[in-house]
Parts: C-alpha cells; sequence; structure tokens
C-alpha cells in the first residue's frame, strides 16, 4: 500500500499505555449481545465473561511505542481517513450526512459502552458509542496465526469495522439487532452472518475507491481477498477444533466472505451489498 503521507484521520483516542482504568458497572450489559455480534470471536473465544465490573487499575505502567507501533498506528490512521473520505461522499450522493466514527487505540483491555474490550477479541466495533477499536498486535495476529499478511489485510479489517458503523448509520444494525432478540439462535446467526456479510461488501466498496485511489497497489488485492477469507467460520472452526458447525456460524464461511468483499470492490456500489436479499 502507498499510505505514507497520506492524510491521517484526527477522529483517534490512544489509550496505550494508559491501562485501563476503573470501567463502570453494568452499562455494557443492554447491547452486549451486539459487541458478541460484530466481534464475532475470530478464535471461537467465549464472550460471555466479559459483561461485569473488572477493575484494571493496577495496568496503568507507561511504555514506550516502537518503531512498528508508529507505523501501524500510522497506517491505521490513514485507512480511516480514507473511509471518512469514500463513505462521506456516498453519503451525501444519498441526501445524507455521514457522522464519522472515532478509532481507539489500545493494549490488551479497554472499557466500552458495550461492555470491556479485549484484545483476544480482535477488532471490534461498538454500535452505542460509535467507536472502532483496535489493539495493534492484531497485525501479527493475523500473519503469524491467520496467515493473513500485508498492510492491505490489516486495512481490510479496519474497512470492515468501519461497515458496521456505516450499518449503524443507515438504521440497519438496530433494526437487526431487535430482530435478533426476537429470534431463535439458529436465525439469530443467520442475521448475523447477513450482517457481518455487508459489512465486508461495504469494506469492499472502500477498497474500490482505495484501487482508483492508487493507496493500494499491485498485489494489495489478493492480500486482503485472502484476509477475507482468513476470518470465515468455517476455516476458524477447522483450526480451532478440528470441525465446523454451520448452524453455530455468525460471520460466515471463507467464500460468502470472499465473494462479498470481492462484490464491493468490483462495483464500487453500496446499493449492491443488500445481503439481506438474498
Amino acid at each position: 500500500m502507498r499510505w505514507q503521507g497520506r492524510k491521517e484521520s484526527s477522529n483517534i483516542e490512544d489509550r496505550r499505555g494508559s491501562g485501563g482504568g476503573n470501567f463502570g458497572g453494568g452499562r455494557g450489559t443492554g447491547v452486549f449481545g451486539i459487541i458478541i455480534l460484530l466481534v464475532g470471536a475470530y478464535y471461537g473465544v467465549d464472550l460471555s465473561g466479559l459483561v461485569g465490573t473488572p477493575d484494571f487499575s493496577g495496568q496503568s505502567s507507561q511504555r514506550l511505542e516502537t518503531q512498528e507501533e508508529q507505523q501501524l498506528a500510522s497506517l491505521s490512521k490513514v485507512v480511516l481517513a480514507d473511509t471518512e473520505t469514500v463513505w462521506g461522499q456516498y453519503f451525501r450522493q444519498m441526501g445524507k450526512t455521514y457522522s464519522e466514527p472515532t478509532m481507539v487505540l489500545y493494549n490488551g483491555v479497554t472499557p466500552t459502552a458495550c461492555g470491556t474490550g479485549q484484545s483476544a477479541m480482535g477488532p471490534f466495533y461498538c454500535p452505542s458509542d460509535r467507536k472502532v477499536y483496535l489493539d495493534l498486535s492484531f497485525y501479527n495476529e493475523m500473519k503469524n496465526k491467520l496467515g493473513a499478511a500485508g498492510d492491505s489485510a490489516f486495512a481490510y479489517v479496519i474497512a470492515h469495522e468501519v461497515g458496521h458503523h456505516v450499518q449503524n448509520m443507515l438504521g440497519i444494525l438496530p433494526q437487526v439487532n431487535r430482530a435478533q432478540q426476537s429470534s431463535d439462535r439458529k436465525t439469530a446467526n443467520q442475521l448475523s452472518v447477513q450482517l457481518e456479510l455487508q459489512a465486508d461488501c461495504f469494506a469492499g466498496v472502500w477498497a474500490s475507491q482505495a484501487v482508483k485511489s492508487g493507496l493500494f497497489e499491485r498485489g494489495d488485492e489478493e492480500k486482503a481477498f485472502n484476509a477475507a477469507e482468513a476470518v470465515g467460520d468455517d476455516r476458524l472452526q477447522k483450526r480451532s477444533q478440528g470441525y465446523v458447525v454451520p448452524d453455530s456460524f455468525t460471520h460466515g464461511t471463507s467464500a460468502q466472505r470472499l465473494e462479498w468483499f470481492r462484490k464491493g470492490l468490483q462495483s464500487a456500489n453500496p446499493s449492491v451489498c443488500n445481503t439481506f436479499n438474498q
């Protein structure tokens, strides 16, 4: 990616090295189903134990930022700024105003309006505070554990989480959440898959502009495609437990995630991203 020297977003909240602090009690309980929905547990971890009032006040040690972290932070800010430009344009075309999300950079654990965020959850979006949460260590997790290396692979993940913010701004996210609350688990999981695939498609819409603007270089599309496949439910379940349980899927298969990301990229049109009509 040709990201060096490009505009960086100012919508950044950097909590790295500041520790977790005292978490407010119970604020995230009402919407915690959403955070589970949007994180989807890249590694199949059980997130139910995160609801509560843990105290991480003892973790406030300061640490120096490494050169790699500086580069990843700058990359993340550039990608976020680019999504702001792209979605700002699309929303204006729809006669709407795009309210930009904030990206929170953190280490380990952090409080959110949706409950306690942990790096093991992977990057996630909290609709209650309209923030994307990102532990930069996920870059190496993708490379070493998921086999998805490269800046454009990391950018895809950020664009996917911003895609959830777009859903929130369009009213899709709260509508789906209400439908899930009145559904059985199998139907709720299916709705989650449709939501995630739409976010993949929205990420592809952004990527189409990244190609046109020269942010993506030769080979970057393939790395992003690989990242989309790497986080498919079937591949993750096969890796973690040796078998797959389709009814438990919450994000979609590798093939589905690649298909919808590619649809968004090839069309450059958010209107093709209606996964709920499939």
